[in-house]
């Protein structure tokens, strides 16, 4: 069977010139402590149902770029993409680089594909870490010595943790190629202790609404919001929240 079609539906604040809506005490989760000792353990577990990750490939491949730079943002030891895009890394066609908190898991991460020669690869290491939420703002990649610019950019279910979003998209937005695009994945699982406060007092709608915020706040335009799994009973909702550099 073919999959159905996703249901795309834009986005826009309602009142867009009014200043960023969210309080400090709404950016600030119930426990705002040491991210790097709660993140020190490797947790080489998934955050989504199976069938969240099929559809979020089946997303990724209908939507990735078929060459250039991806930057998996708040990444881990696996980043849900479709083996087109891990045949392009192989082939020298995509480059994939990524951020996160623990070493070990995005040590092991295979799409962070290093060069074949040692000395190479260690000074083009293709992930880093980064505490986003101490420091926003995401360096411009190099490879070879030299900086290059992103086509698109991903994070899974973790957008929810930042306390400082605008500033973290508005960094990625700095180093983006116009045209490029960022994909957002979230769905309704979380460390109900990490993620900021205001997430935990809305409802889902209203968390896809505060991602378009964010966005819209950061520089980001034509943002849309993909359905791309109907939760239930059974299965992780998921949706997609995107935009483009205009």
């Amino acid at each position: 069977m073919e999959p159905q079609p996703l249901s795309v539906r834009p986005y826009a604040p309602t009142n867009p010139t009014r200043p960023f809506p969210y309080t400090q005490a709404d950016m600030t989760p119930t426990d705002p402590g040491n991210d790097a000792s709660f993140y020190a353990p490797p947790r080489f577990v998934t955050h989504i149902d199976d069938n969240a990750i099929v559809n979020l490939k089946r997303y990724y491949d209908d939507n990735l770029p078929e060459m250039g730079t991806i930057l998996d943002f708040c990444s881990s030891w696996i980043s849900h993409y479709p083996p087109r895009i891990h045949d392009a890394v192989a082939k020298g066609e995509i480059v994939v680089l990524g951020t996160g908190m623990n070493e070990a898991e995005l040590a092991r991460n295979p799409v962070f594909a290093p060069g074949k020669d040692a000395d190479v690869a260690a000074r083009d290491r293709r992930w880093w870490l980064q505490d986003l939420n101490v420091d926003p703002d995401v360096p411009f990649p190099k490879l070879g010595g030299q900086e290059v610019k992103l086509d698109a950019s991903t994070c899974v279910v973790s957008i929810d943790y930042l306390t400082k979003p605008v500033e973290v998209l508005s960094s990625i937005r700095h180093q983006t190629n116009q045209g490029g695009k960022v994909h957002l994945a979230i769905s309704n699982r979380c460390f109900p202790t990490k993620v900021v406060g205001r997430w935990l007092e809305v409802n889902e709608k209203q968390r896809l609404e505060m991602v378009g915020n964010y966005l819209h706040y950061a520089g980001w335009r034509d943002i849309e919001i993909v359905d791309v799994v109907i939760g239930g009973f059974l299965n992780d909702p998921l949706w997609v929240v995107r935009a483009t550099k205009t």
